[in-house]
């Protein structure tokens, strides 16, 4: 056999390279990955993985197939390094609602990030940091989403899994209201008055929160076409004040698009 030949059958059975990095996050959704026990053990059957520091010391250098990202971008040396791991990956994946919405540390983009780090560091010039907190898709050229805080352990392994077969992945566009109908849970906000996101909000967690009597807080972030004004609007209908309404749309999601809108709108009337 010829040199070429060997070298053509040994990319042939080369394993697809997975990586997993980390920026501003609580590492929640990269747990979810570990959580998933004898699902992941099948797929790291069927990939190398490259590089990931939550799960083992082993860290090859790219390039990489399926690179998945957590973590919003909040530093200038973040900014700097998404750009070189897009560099490296064929397909990027943004997981969690940190990578995919800024995440909950995004409530800094409402307010003086200089003043809260005079207020919480001993030694404020040690400090550096950007303005905001921003998803990863503000930086760089995304491939695909995954939304959650955290993640669906489930979705994410159909999601690889699909990569490595080539086919779409299968994440639901629908909102929570559905699942909540699938599970038999009572509307919280129909039969209680309680202020729920679950109508905007996009599927993927099974409805946990309304089926313990609390309304949706967005996690999965806006779904596909919201209408959250109106939503807010009956909410005020409900008793909810302005400042009422721009918390909850300010959560663990509220710099993504749709939910900043409309707490925009609604603080611009509280004052």
């Amino acid at each position: 056999m010829s040199e070429r030949r060997a070298n053509e059958n040994a990319e042939e059975r080369r394993k697809p390279r997975l990586a997993v990095f980390k920026f501003a996050s609580c590492d929640g959704c990269q747990l979810s990955l570990l959580d998933a026990e004898d699902e992941l053990l099948a797929v790291a059957g069927q990939v190398e993985i490259a590089y990931f520091v939550e799960a083992r010391r082993q860290m090859l250098e790219g390039p990489y197939d399926v690179t998945l990202v957590e973590g919003s971008i909040t530093t200038p040396e973040e900014a700097e390094r998404i750009q070189e791991v897009r560099r490296q990956s064929r397909f990027l994946v943004t997981i969690g609602a940190c990578a995919t919405a800024g995440g909950i540390q995004a409530l800094r983009n409402w307010r003086d990030v200089d003043e809260f780090v005079r207020l919480v560091y001993a030694t404020p010039a040690y400090i550096d940091t950007l303005e905001t907190s921003t998803p990863i898709s503000d930086h760089v050229t995304v491939d695909f989403e995954l939304r959650g805080c955290p993640i669906n352990k489930a979705q994410l392994l159909d999601l690889i899994t699909a990569l490595l077969i080539g086919r779409q992945p299968r994440v639901p566009t629908h909102s929570v209201c559905l699942e909540c109908k699938r599970r038999g849970t009572v509307c919280v906000m129909v039969a209680q008055g309680i202020p729920c996101l679950g109508p905007v909000t996009q599927a993927g967690c099974g409805a946990i929160c309304p089926a313990y009597n609390r309304g949706c807080y967005g996690c999965y972030g806006p779904m596909e076409a919201p209408n959250a004004e109106v939503l807010g609007r009956r909410f005020q209908d409900l008793g909810a004040s302005s400042g009422e309404i721009v918390r909850l749309f300010r959560g663990f999601t509220g710099y993504a698009e749709a939910f900043r809108v409309t707490s925009d709108q609604f603080e611009e009337v509280r004052r």
